[in-house]
């Protein structure tokens, strides 16, 4: 996942305390004017290198090839990318100014008495500090950017997906696991109440991914909130099929009507992806309030297994995933 491995971003007290403490210990290995010039282009260097390094460790958010629109929107639902994107200019600025100092200074430190050196070489270190101190909030939020997008799933938006779908106890956790050779890998969305189930099946030997998200698409667009409401903007870019699962018994707690009203949400969020409804419990049908035979793609229970695999092979053939194959001359 693109931002898991994001090394932690220094405050702006640790950074001028590293800087200057290697200055220190590089003066001390030379004397004279050498030793004014070696602590300021330690410093300079060490400041300069370590904010450079905080902007160039982030993928770059205007190139969908080095940040897939799911993982953007979902990025920006969290820690808004456009606030991201300028806490990092400001830094990269920060880094260019560090060297711009030691390149101001460095010609007054060769040519004058150790003394005034000396003062030349403080002034650039006030300078050089003020500067880092200029960024420091912008450190901080670079690095709680990254505390928060480190906890995002582990999804691959490359590979074919199945999104599951409806209200709560219907049965979309059941269907992932029974379907998944283990039990769904749970992550945790910063805006969920609950983990989100992500698991994997083969079909002629290409890799399928199939997504629960609890907390996100179980209940009507009007009670999610706005972060919410764009979680499910960015699983649009990853959805290749929906599954919208109905419990026709009511027993999960909500009347059908309500259901085939979330699935009609759901259908009109997911306009680009098939969706295929499924009726769950169908070993519990004497309890259905109602004949949903036309209202339905599928009947199945997860319970005892009955038309599971179908609706999985339904859903494979409405995604019809072809890989690239390489390029035979």
């Amino acid at each position: 996942m693109i931002f898991e491995d994001l090394p932690t971003t220094p405050t702006s007290e640790e950074l001028i305390d590293k800087a200057f403490s290697r200055a220190a210990r590089a003066g001390r290995a030379q004397g004279g004017l050498e030793a004014q010039q070696s602590m300021l282009q330690t410093a300079s260097n060490i400041i300069s290198d370590n904010l450079e390094n905080v902007v160039t460790a982030w993928p770059d958010f205007g190139y969908e090839e080095e940040v897939h629109p799911f993982y953007y929107e979902l990025a920006d639902a969290i820690v808004d990318v456009d606030e991201l994107r300028q806490s990092l200019s400001e830094v990269m600025w920060a880094s260019r100014k560090a060297r711009e100092i030691n390149q101001e200074y460095q010609p007054r430190l060769r040519k004058t008495d150790v003394d005034t050196a000396r003062k030349h070489r403080k002034q650039a270190f006030a300078r050089l500090a003020d500067i880092v101190e200029q960024v420091g909030d912008h450190l901080l939020a670079i690095n709680a950017a990254r505390n928060d997008l480190r906890t995002l799933p582990e999804i691959n938006p490359e590979e074919p997906t199945i999104v599951v779908a409806g209200y709560p106890n219907v049965g979309k956790s059941s269907f992932v696991n029974d379907v998944t050779r283990a039990r769904g890998e749970t992550a945790s969305y910063p805006f969920t109440t609950k983990g989100v189930g992500v698991g994997h099946f083969e079909r002629d030997h290409l890799r399928y991914q199939i997504v629960d998200t609890p907390g996100l698409l179980d209940r009507p667009p009007a009670e999610r909130n706005e972060i919410e409401s764009q979680a499910v903007s960015a699983l649009e870019h990853l959805g290749d099929c929906v599954l919208v699962l109905l419990d026709p018994s009511g027993e999960c707690g909500y009347p059908l009507e309500s259901q085939l009203e979330l699935r009609e949400d759901i259908e009109a969020q997911f306009e680009a992806a098939p969706v295929i409804t499924v009726a769950n419990k169908v070993d519990r049908a004497e309890r259905w309030t109602r004949d949903v035979s036309e209202e339905v793609d599928y009947e199945m229970s997860v319970e005892t297994g009955e038309n599971v695999e179908d609706v999985l092979e339904a859903a494979v053939d409405a995604i019809g995933y072809e890989p690239e194959l390489p390029f035979e001359g």
